[in-house]
């Protein structure tokens, strides 16, 4: 089955026709969101990843999913209206709820564990300021940028151009949290516990890596398939 994409394809183009694949991306630290409008050959390239092996990684994957993606009408075929509540009711709500059971697990191990592994410290600060982030974010773009957006097809110029601002100042802030993000996984080692780490320590470990992974897919939705259709 020969894969609709290949090498000199955009990584966010990959993502949204074969959605499986942001897991792969992921764990090779190829960014699909923020940085996912370039070539995976020079995304991997500049991981120094050998882009054949991603590649054939890719196929394998493809093929094991049958070129299947897992619910495409809402990346890239329904309207923005349903597109919006799709992210709030699955990223959103998620996201605050995952953030606020997360909280006394990050601020246990810290304090417990801080002193031998100093690295938990930092992960305590990383996280409350992605916490912080987020949920600003998501707050302001549920009272104010969604419901503009959906209003822009009926907007004067005036008013498109204000929200082509409010899209750019969004971007900016996923690049922030995408930052953040990056920084937590560097100081955990890829998230990966040291042998000493107790259970509460790994579960922490285990839910930033999927906190990465839905914060990534969300912004996925937003920059690449979202955003475009009022600035492009």
């Amino acid at each position: 089955m020969k894969m609709p994409f290949d090498q000199n394809s955009l990584v966010k183009d990959i993502v949204n026709i074969f959605p499986q694949s942001s897991d792969l991306f992921k764990q090779n630290r190829l960014d699909f969101c923020c940085g996912g409008n370039r070539p995976l050959a020079e995304a991997a390239g500049e991981q120094k990843l050998d882009v054949p092996a991603i590649m054939a990684e890719l196929e394998e994957l493809y093929r094991k999913h049958n070129g299947a993606a897992e619910s495409m009408e809402v990346w890239t075929e329904t309207d923005s209206a349903e597109l919006i509540d799709h992210i709030k009711n699955k990223y959103h709500r998620e996201l605050e709820e995952e953030l606020k059971l997360l909280s006394p697990y990050v601020t246990k191990v810290a304090k417990v564990h801080g002193d031998r592994h100093e690295e938990l410290l930092k992960v305590y600060e990383l996280f409350y300021e992605l916490k912080k982030e987020l949920l600003e974010h998501t707050a302001k773009e549920e009272a104010t940028v969604f419901p503009l957006l959906l209003q822009l097809d009926t907007a004067d110029e005036e008013k498109r151009s204000e929200m082509i601002a409010e899209i750019t100042e969004l971007e900016k802030e996923h690049d922030h949290a995408g930052s953040i993000l990056k920084q937590l996984r560097e100081i955990t080692a890829d998230f990966n516990p040291p042998m000493d780490a107790c259970g509460t320590y790994r579960l922490v470990y285990k839910r930033l890596e999927a906190l990465e992974s839905h914060t990534f897919m969300h912004v996925h939705l937003e920059n690449n398939i979202l955003f475009p259709r009022y600035i492009a």
